[in-house]
């Protein structure tokens, strides 16, 4: 995924599903300049980040 799709499911109204490594992600935060996403996983409340790259949009 890229910085541009993750932010606007950032900024969405709606629940738009996403996922790292299989697992579904929420999104928390977005740093452009090293181009990773800070998430939570949903199966254990985990908190990463996570290369951009590697989130897909389900």
């Amino acid at each position: 995924m890229d910085y541009q799709r993750a932010k606007e499911i950032m900024e969405s109204h709606g629940v738009i599903s996403v996922s790292y490594e299989n697992a579904p992600v929420w999104l928390e935060q977005l740093h452009a300049d090293r181009e990773t996403a800070e998430v939570i996983n949903l199966f254990n409340d985990e908190r990463l980040e996570v290369p951009l790259e590697n989130l897909m949009e389900d």
